[in-house]
């Protein structure tokens, strides 16, 4: 493989595809964005922006990597997903993370809890390959030295992260807002908030007026540094907690859809307090619970995961995975993918 193609559509995918640029590049594979124009003053000096379908083309990846649910139809190269999170379970199965839409030639899968049922809906479809690697996101969790995130950590007070779901529905964002602006007054703990990019940018200025000598706010393209720096996460119903419960950190939520043994998950803003007391004392049963539910989603701590997405994909190339069936048509999904795409490119 000569050249990637990195896709992305919104800025939290940022931090799931450099780990896996970083890797292609380390092989000495060209690597190349395709991202809307919102997104492109977030991308670094050094990271190439295709803005036609003609410089596309021209690059020819051989494989594109999709951090989104779909890929700009008439792109070339092989189709792989690498999911912008983990199964939250905010939908039911087949309208939520297992929903396939035709897009894709090979899944990379995080962990079992994953693995067996695309296998399972590969064997029925018969036009895509599965391969468990792990996600690329978390690599930097196992392998940087942690420097960015002890920056985030101002004293020796305990850290608590705040990053809830977006959705209207089941987000927590407007609920806590006056719990968490009370927590933080307090002074006894130190506090990194987030919001969703799809939050609105009225909520955003909400969240933002916290800022001071007991909290600060950053974008979800610093998520990595404060899952590291954080002792503790408060969430709803976000895929973030996934992402923190894998470094054996306990995860307080708030009216979580669907509360597992791992999450501390209480009714009312006025319980979280007391949830995170309970969360830093890190009680055995709950640690135990965390290990278990790492283990299913995300086994790997070895920082290397975008080196078996690649790894995998070549495989793929290689007809490592026997001969696929042809894509099904869905005109409508793709005539939708064609119009989205449009905002793209310039030519």
């Amino acid at each position: 493989m000569d050249a990637c193609l990195l896709f992305a559509t919104e800025l939290y995918a940022l931090p799931i595809l450099r780990p896996l640029a970083a890797a292609a590049q380390r092989r000495g594979q060209r690597v190349a964005w395709v991202v809307p124009a919102a997104l492109a003053r977030y991308l670094a000096a050094d990271e190439t922006r295709l803005v036609s379908r003609r410089a596309v083309r021209a690059f020819a990846p051989q494989a594109v990597f999709s951090a989104a649910n779909w890929v700009p139809p008439g792109i070339p190269g092989a189709k792989v997903q690498v999911f912008h999170g983990f199964n939250a379970e905010k939908r039911e199965p087949e309208r939520g993370h297992f929903a396939l839409r035709g897009f894709f030639d090979l899944y990379c899968t995080q962990g079992p809890a994953t693995t067996a049922p695309f296998q399972a809906l590969a064997r029925r479809c018969r036009y895509f390959a599965v391969a468990e690697t792990g996600w690329p996101k978390l690599d930097p969790l196992f392998s940087e030295d942690g420097a960015r995130a002890a920056a985030l950590r101002p004293d020796g007070r305990p850290v608590v992260m705040y990053a809830p779901t977006f959705s209207r529905k089941i987000t927590s964002a407007y609920r806590m807002y006056d719990t968490l602006r009370e927590l933080v007054a307090r002074g006894d703990r130190y506090w990194l908030l987030t919001l969703h990019p799809k939050c609105e940018p009225a909520l955003f200025a909400s969240y933002r007026a916290l800022v001071g000598p007991h909290a600060a706010f950053y974008e979800s393209d610093r998520l990595m540094d404060m899952q590291r720096a954080a002792d503790v996460l408060v969430s709803d119903t976000s895929s973030v907690l996934h992402e923190f419960a894998v470094q054996l950190k306990p995860v307080v939520t708030l009216c979580n859809r669907r509360p597992k043994p791992f999450m501390l998950d209480v009714q009312d803003p006025a319980d979280i307090d007391a949830a995170i007391d309970r969360a830093l004392a890190r009680p055995p049963e709950l640690m135990a619970a965390l290990r278990a539910h790492a283990e299913a989603i995300h086994p790997y701590r070895d920082g290397r995961s975008s080196e078996r997405v690649l790894e995998a994909t070549e495989r793929l190339l290689a007809g490592g995975y026997g001969p696929l069936e042809r894509k099904p048509l869905n005109l409508r999904r793709r005539w939708k993918a064609w119009r989205d795409s449009r905002a793209l490119f310039q030519g």
